[in-house]
């Protein structure tokens, strides 16, 4: 290599640099009560094999849920349209939280820290659901419209979660 391809090659990979620092950041955070306990949440949330059964966000989620695995979670933010990505797992503790980075790309191009935490309440769980946005895509993308995707997947999974209805239909 030259020198001047060497001293282009330096450059290029400083700006790289630079630019993803000075990248921005968005996160979109929704909450949801879900009526059932943090551990019945969890064994839903965890259980990638039957999202395609509740899951209107998220169709399919395959790998072990656990911190440092490699997911394989394929996407559907509107209908007709699917991406897949393979995140890694960076928290998975069951009862509390579950936390996965994806990318696209290199590191700093389009990132995104997806999480749920659950914490018990005196009617159930409280879930905290949402994803860390990062990456020079930021300037092109508009992340805010996988708000509502989030939103229907906490909708979908209260409904998983609600109990049984007891209620007999009229005329029997």
């Amino acid at each position: 290599m030259t020198r001047t391809a060497a001293l282009l090659l330096a450059a290029a990979s400083l700006a790289f640099v630079a630019a993803c620092a000075l990248a921005p950041q968005k996160e979109i955070v929704t909450e949801a009560h879900l009526p059932a306990s943090p551990d019945a949440a969890w064994a839903v949330l965890s259980d990638g094999a039957r999202y395609g059964e509740w899951n209107p966000f998220i169709v399919s989620m395959e790998g072990e849920v656990r911190e440092g695995a490699r997911l394989r979670n394929t996407m559907q933010p509107e209908p007709g349209q699917t991406m897949t990505f393979t995140p890694k797992v960076l928290a998975a503790e069951p009862g509390k939280e579950l936390r996965w980075i994806g990318r696209l790309g290199v590191p700093g191009l389009f990132d995104g820290e997806h999480y749920f935490l659950l914490s018990e309440t005196e009617f159930g769980t409280k879930l905290v659901h949402g994803e860390k946005f990062s990456g020079l895509l930021l300037w092109f993308v508009d992340v805010q419209k996988f708000e509502s995707n989030l939103a229907d997947m906490n909708a979908a999974l209260a409904r998983r979660l609600a109990p049984p209805s007891d209620e007999v239909p009229a005329g029997q």
